[in-house]
């Protein structure tokens, strides 16, 4: 294994044996089984990845993915059927937070006992001691048993022991939205120290935001299978797809997805139901626009668009107006503007949602709205339709870049069902000559008096 390689996996496969009855599975440990009374379930299929030293991955997908079972077996908690994993540098783990204790010992016990597990001296974990109960911050109950704990205070207690033991590689699954809100932000703050130190990090999360806000690249896993890995957003965007069913698939078992100008191509087969009759029009409605029009999507226009859907509706044209009501890229910040879409039906359509989203350049959604959030559209609609559809509201976003997505979408037989979607379809400048913190601008008014 090269040197600045913290963690590697090489075919990785994991296969659990799912028996009927629990005597089927004495038996067959005891190898007094004749004959094959179990089914195999692959909960991992020839899954390769690497991860550098000082770099944050971030690992998503559908539940039953594989993502803690891969966690597990790089920890040490599984073993692989076949595959090979290597890791150099002392992992501390959050994978089941509070794995090991013991229930009727204290927390201070419980301290010592897990710090042990992990593989430090009690002299390592009397030097950490005061840091650990300092972020648990459960005060006297530390000299309870565990017993008699609440939920949020064991899960306290679990995650300031992993925290603060000061490992080379943190892995953590789903365990940093934990305690109360003060307390997930500690977590939080605690998770940047580790990045701002140079740590290797490789973070499962079901909270896209927070992968694409901390990670430095993702890997997506569905039903076992690596279907991809590259920056955050790239694969949030499939993931959305895979949501929905509509994604491309590997190329053979164990194959990684393919590359942007395959993923890009199968998107489009998978959206092939909106016909080139669709694709006709929309460029048509183009050209018959004005020339300013015209070269503001030009400037505007993501070539890259992540496009896909089945078919049932087309979103054939979509551009931002001002406050005077003219086309631009550009909105002054403070200032009235409107998202505008045109959708024709191809098919019957009982109760279509119209939507949009505004992402920053890392691929966090920022913030967007729909016609059922804001109850302006509940009516079917039949093939042949267009409906022009817009939304009006004031910016309120800081001055810089955003991307702009767009879609239709509705619930069919109780099923979501996605008709048409652009990702990242346009971009958007906010201009402003005063930035407040975070995201948005509340407006505030400052006044300042005397104190009476």
């Amino acid at each position: 294994m090269e040197k600045d390689i913290a963690i590697e996996v090489k075919n990785l496969t994991k296969v659990y044996k799912l028996y009927d009855k629990p005597m089927d599975r004495l038996k067959d440990s005891l190898g007094l089984m004749r004959k094959k009374k179990y089914r195999e379930h692959l909960a991992l299929n020839k899954v390769n990845l690497t991860v550098h030293k000082g770099e944050t991955v971030g690992i998503i997908g559908t539940n039953g993915s594989g993502k803690s079972t891969i966690l597990k077996i790089i920890t040490g908690v599984l073993s692989p059927t076949e595959g090979e994993v290597n890791v150099d540098g002392h992992i501390s783990a959050l994978l089941e937070l509070g794995a090991g204790f013991n229930m009727e010992y204290n927390g201070i016990d419980n301290i010592y006992l897990n710090g042990m597990m992990i593989g430090f001296s009690e002299e390592e974990i009397t030097k950490r001691l005061d840091a650990i109960l300092e972020f648990a911050d459960i005060g006297d109950y530390v000299y309870q048993p565990v017993k008699t704990y609440s939920s949020g205070m064991f899960v306290r207690l679990a995650f300031a022991v992993a925290i603060n033991i000061d490992p080379e590689i943190l892995i953590v699954d789903e365990a940093l939205s934990v305690g109360d809100v003060f307390f997930q932000a500690k977590c939080y703050h605690k998770f940047e120290e580790f990045k701002e130190q140079g740590k290797t990090i490789l973070f499962v999360s079901h909270d896209l935001s927070s992968i694409s806000k901390y990670c430095d690249r993702a890997v997506l896993l569905n039903q076992g299978v690596m279907l991809g890995e590259g920056t955050p957003k790239k694969m949030i965007d499939i993931y959305k797809q895979v949501l929905v069913g509509q994604y491309p698939l590997p190329k053979a078992d164990g194959e990684n997805l393919l590359d942007d100008e395959e993923i890009r191509a199968a998107a489009a087969k998978a959206a092939d139901g909106k016909s080139d009759k669709g694709r006709d029009k929309k460029a048509d409605n183009k050209s018959e626009g004005s020339a300013e029009k015209s070269q503001v999507r030009k400037d505007s226009e993501n070539p890259d668009t992540l496009e896909y859907g089945d078919g049932a509706a087309v979103i054939e044209d979509f551009f931002v107006t001002d406050s005077k009501g003219t086309v631009t890229n550009s909105i002054i910040k403070g200032t009235d503007f409107t998202v505008h879409m045109k959708v024709r039906f191809n098919r019957d359509v009982a109760a279509p949602i119209f939507a949009f989203t505004f992402k920053n350049i890392m691929g966090i959604e920022i913030t967007g709205t729909n016609s059922m959030v804001e109850k302006a559209f509940l009516e079917p609609v039949t093939a042949g339709e267009v409906k022009d559809i817009s939304f009006a509201q004031k910016m309120n976003l800081q001055g810089g870049e955003y991307l702009l997505s767009f879609g239709v979408t509705g619930f069919e037989q109780d099923n979501f069902t996605v008709y048409h979607r652009l990702y990242d379809a346009l971009n958007v400048t906010v201009v402003s000559d005063k930035n407040t913190v975070g995201y948005y601008d509340m407006e505030s008014k400052c006044v300042v008096t005397d104190a009476k």
